[in-house]
């Protein structure tokens, strides 16, 4: 725990990480003490190795020590702007249109990436990276909502389930980025570039037909829906015979009229309460197990950017997996034995010494596979489960759930300085 030295002038000094204590027993050398000693802070700063990484956020602000619960505070509070993100922008694409709301988040992820680089202290650090979280989610939910306003019917389960691939391969390029780049502020900046794309090119982009025929704007939406089967080469439909409209009466200058419905209805009766309950949990237990998978993937022993990285890679089929089996052998099924066989990998993972690291990253990667393959499905199987006019209640409320686990999970992995297997015990026991 520390180191004993004594100096020139005779003075005995027990020398720690985060402090230094002064022996008033001068003639006492050995490691054992019990006299009395007076404790002083670390005011000459810290020396820090930099064999792993080149520079930190922990280094550039010195958050070890006393300062350490502020770098634990960095990913919650990140979390947390994802669980106020997907809530905001989620309403402002409803009132303003899902283009405009690509555009701005995805600037905005370019812009608060940037910031966060160039913080100055570490608060405005923090500051950056909650506007980050927020633009974030805002982009990953209007971006789903998006996609599948303008897959048919036909492709929209697999299309559902295979966007959060492109999540995979987002946490693929994190583990590359993080590997060649060693210093913090300059993989920032790298990563805050990839949306530079998409930004100059977003303007091409369509408004989706149910948003401008949510809007009452039935022109603008036959317009797209003829661009649609222009390219689809096929012959287009006049959305006034399908919706029973009259384009030239008061009907297309005012939104068509929504019946609104609260959290209260997810729990009407008993049946339906039972129902919310258990979708919630099954939420938040995905939640957490995926994010606590792939934030203590530093403590599986290793190399841990390859670590990282594989379980990126093992997302990808896992969803594949999904799409195929749950029209052999249904939803519930393939949910039951996903939360089984994560909750089994999590135990695993306990009982295997950490000196045979590569069987631990393996069955971690098991453990990855089952809970990504639950946290797909979870989204499809919630919107099946209600009916047409709570359906986006029940899968919001669902994912504020899934965020308040994802504020967790980063807790979760901090306790594995305690004991490093907390994070999986955790993950066990909601799983069961």
């Amino acid at each position: 725990d520390y180191v004993t030295v004594q100096l020139q002038n005779g003075e005995i000094w027990e020398l720690s990480r985060c402090s230094r204590n002064k022996r008033e027993n001068t003639s006492s050398l050995g490691y054992e003490y019990t006299g009395s000693k007076k404790e002083f802070p670390c005011v000459d700063g810290y020396i820090y190795d930099q064999n792993t990484w080149k520079s930190t956020a922990v280094t550039q602000w010195n958050l070890v020590c006393d300062r350490k619960w502020l770098a634990m505070l960095i990913q919650p509070l990140f979390m947390f702007g994802v669980l106020l993100g997907s809530v905001t922008f989620g309403y402002f694409s409803d009132r303003l249109g899902r283009r405009v709301v690509l555009w701005a988040t995805s600037s905005s992820m370019f812009l608060f990436g940037i910031a966060a680089a160039f913080a100055v202290d570490y608060y405005t650090f923090m500051a950056a990276r909650f506007f980050l979280a927020m633009v974030a989610s805002g982009y990953l939910v209007v971006g789903f909502v998006y996609v599948m306003e303008f897959i048919g019917m036909k492709s929209r389960t697999w299309a559902s389930v295979h966007l959060h691939s492109f999540f995979a391969v987002g946490t693929l390029l994190v583990a590359l980025t993080g590997y060649l780049v060693r210093t913090w502020w300059l993989y920032q900046m790298i990563l805050s570039t990839v949306t530079v794309p998409f930004i100059l090119c977003c303007w091409v982009l369509p408004e989706t037909p149910f948003w401008l025929l949510s809007e009452g704007r039935y022109e603008e939406a036959q317009k797209i829906v003829d661009i649609m089967a222009k390219w689809n080469r096929a012959s287009s439909c006049k959305l006034s015979e399908l919706l029973s409209l009259d384009l030239q009466g008061p009907v297309s200058n005012s939104p068509t009229e929504v019946q609104k419905h609260n959290l209260s209805y997810l729990f009407y009766n008993w049946s339906i309460t039972k129902r919310t309950l258990t979708v919630w949990l099954i939420w938040f237990t995905g939640s957490l197990g995926f994010y606590s998978f792939s934030l203590n993937s530093v403590n599986l022993g290793g190399n841990e950017y390859l670590n990282l990285f594989l379980l990126g890679v093992v997302e990808i089929p896992a969803y594949t997996f999904v799409c195929i089996a749950m029209d052999k052998v249904g939803r519930r099924t393939v949910l039951a034995y996903s939360l089984f066989c994560s909750a089994l990998a999590c135990g695993v993972v306990m009982v295997i010494p950490q000196k045979h690291y590569i069987l631990g990253v393996v069955t971690a990667m098991v453990g990855k596979f089952a809970i990504g393959a639950a946290f797909g499905l979870i989204y499809l199987y919630t919107a099946e489960l209600y009916p047409t006019i709570v359906r986006s209640l029940a899968v919001g409320s669902g994912s504020m759930v899934c965020r308040l686990a994802s504020i967790l999970a980063p807790f979760s992995v901090d306790l594995s300085s305690i004991w490093i297997f907390i994070p999986q015990l955790l993950g066990q026991h909601l799983q069961e």
